[in-house]
């Protein structure tokens, strides 16, 4: 059973914007962490941002000042919004939450064309 659920992945030209979006099953309880991870062809996967339960909020040095992590009123959604968009920002974009477990989402492909 898929328990987080991504969306807003695409193609777009450097310079450009997205918004990624990670829905968390209402059977997760007590969620900490939720995070963004980007996994591009031949590399490691690697943190991009993440933020607590009480919005303390962590960047990738390479994403900082362009990316901005958020969370919903209930908690329950993280968001990705992402600008001036870079083709080294090209990946696979996962999603991450923490409780006493790890849940990962399917991942969600980025392109940023030059």
């Amino acid at each position: 059973q898929v328990q987080l659920v991504e969306s807003g992945g695409g193609l777009v030209q450097a310079g450009g914007s997205l918004r990624l979006s990670c829905a968390a099953s209402k059977t997760i309880f007590r969620i900490n962490t939720m995070g963004w991870y980007r996994q591009a062809p031949g590399k490691q996967r690697e943190l991009v941002a993440r933020i607590t339960s009480g919005g303390g909020t962590n960047y990738a040095d390479s994403v900082k000042g362009r990316f901005t992590i958020s969370r919903d009123n209930a908690e329950n959604t993280v968001y990705l919004q992402m600008n001036s968009l870079k083709p080294e920002d090209t990946a696979v974009y996962y999603c991450r939450a923490t409780t006493d477990r790890l849940y990962w989402g399917q991942g969600t492909q980025v392109t940023v064309s030059s």
